[in-house]
């Protein structure tokens, strides 16, 4: 039976995930924007929402509780959507005039732009329901709709993705055709808008994003991708650019309506990985994989077995973001506290089913844990990026007492004094390295 044309055609507000995304690639290539990862998921879904051959389709407009579920807000308030409103009307995009290349003096032309002019929100006369509307910057337009050079792909692919992997997602969808792209690193990081503090141990930039992205990719998207290093390295052996393989993907799994997703956590792995009944060393189908068990093993002092770890990991998985999980030596470092914490209390109870004890406080803690690290990230006012207050915790755990580390309201008293004394003594003399300073004194009388 043929629909109507009118049943066919969708509604203003409706989200179809096999709506497409037309981009030009001057905007596919913007580079270190601070999107969040709901804003550049909210602004892959408004290009799915204008016709790119329409300039009247311009103004885009969401149902409250579609709007709610796109930005991952938990409760909605006034407040909140203003607060969502002003940030999102404060991003910008940074592009490259036609050339695309330096002057004799080293400078190149670009022009900045906000992306949005206006956000509304208002309720329906017709059918009482509140709406968002939201309508990109007339400096953008010829970004959006005056296209000659762009990609094209179906919406849902990027709705499960982190804004990292999504834009690592365009970056190569971009070259899909032409079956490979070719990158210095410095440029990828721009496109994949990392900041300039993060992830610069290579180690950490291979788990972080590429492997990660391959990952991520090869699950919920059309197409899947390997890398290599290529070129010439720089001194001390720095990779500087980077080839990616490019290729159909159909072992993926996709998703037909916004219902169907949970924005705050996509299950990156799931059920882990595919486990063989069978004793002998070959027991996971995936290499990398089986190196990272092996070593978590360690963390527990090899007293669990490979299919056990398996488990504990698929439990920090549920719990943990995905980009923190990804970090194998994070990982490590937190089941190892935990093992220390469950060896600590075995001196003073029995505990009949170690590794289900383990079970229990990996789960139950993961999120604590990060929430903890925050907490003693406002110790130090915040001067101190996530990964540095975590060695910071790992110092007071090796010098204070269990009970005392244990406790967060006395280990955040316990570094916040530290903080302050370090403050005191920087008005007296000049601290050069202040975090240096400050792990030196955590777990010392002051």
């Amino acid at each position: 039976m043929t629909r109507s044309k009118k049943s066919q055609k969708q509604k203003n507000w409706e989200l179809l995930t096999d709506n497409k995304v037309s981009k030009a690639h001057a905007l596919n290539e913007i580079r270190n924007s601070r999107m969040t990862t709901s804003q550049a998921r909210l602004f892959a879904i408004y290009l799915s929402k204008v016709d790119p051959r329409n300039k009247e389709t311009r103004e885009v407009t969401f149902r409250l509780d579609e709007y709610a579920k796109i930005m991952e807000f938990s409760k909605v308030n006034t407040t909140r959507l203003k607060r969502t409103a002003e940030e999102l009307l404060s991003i910008t995009v940074t592009y490259w005039d036609d050339t695309g290349e330096y002057s004799s003096d080293g400078t190149q032309g670009f022009v900045m732009c906000q992306l949005f002019k206006r956000f509304k929100f208002e309720k329906n006369s017709d059918d009482g329901e509140w709406y968002v509307s939201i309508d990109c910057h007339d400096d953008t337009l010829h970004l959006i709709f005056e296209l000659t050079k762009y990609l094209s792909y179906p919406l849902w692919n990027v709705l499960p993705l982190t804004k990292n992997q999504q834009r690592m997602y365009e970056l190569l969808k971009q070259y899909e055709k032409a079956g490979e792209r070719v990158m210095k690193v410095n440029d990828l990081r721009e496109w994949l808008w990392i900041e300039q503090d993060e992830y610069l141990r290579w180690d950490n930039f291979k788990t972080r994003i590429l492997d990660a992205c391959k990952i991520a990719l090869a699950r919920n998207t059309d197409i899947k991708f390997l890398w290599e290093v290529t070129g010439k390295r720089g001194r001390g052996g720095k990779i500087n650019a980077l080839r990616f393989t490019i290729e159909k993907n159909t072992d993926y799994t996709r998703k037909y309506t916004l219902d169907d997703y949970n924005f705050k956590q996509e299950a990156l792995h799931n059920d882990g990985v595919k486990l063989i009944e069978t004793k002998s060393a070959n027991v996971c189908d995936d290499l990398e994989y089986m190196k990272r068990i092996n070593y978590l093993m360690e963390a527990c002092g090899g007293e669990f077995t490979f299919a056990d770890m398996v488990e504990l990991d698929g439990k920090m998985s549920k719990n943990m973001d995905v980009e923190i999980w990804l970090n194998t030596e994070y990982c490590y470092n937190y089941l190892e506290e935990r093992y220390t914490y469950m060896e600590n209390q075995s001196r003073t109870r029995r505990i009949s089913d170690r590794l289900g004890y383990m079970k229990l406080i990996v789960e139950y803690a993961a999120m604590q844990y990060i929430e903890r690290i925050e907490f003693l990230m406002d110790a130090c006012k915040y001067e101190f990026d996530f990964e540095e207050t975590v060695v910071l915790s790992d110092k007071m755990r090796e010098t204070m007492k269990p009970s005392d580390f244990l406790n967060a309201n006395v280990s955040y008293h316990h570094l916040n004094d530290r903080y302050k004394y370090m403050d005191l003594q920087g008005k007296k003399r000049e601290i050069i390295n202040r975090f240096n300073y400050l792990s030196s004194i955590v777990g010392k009388e002051i």
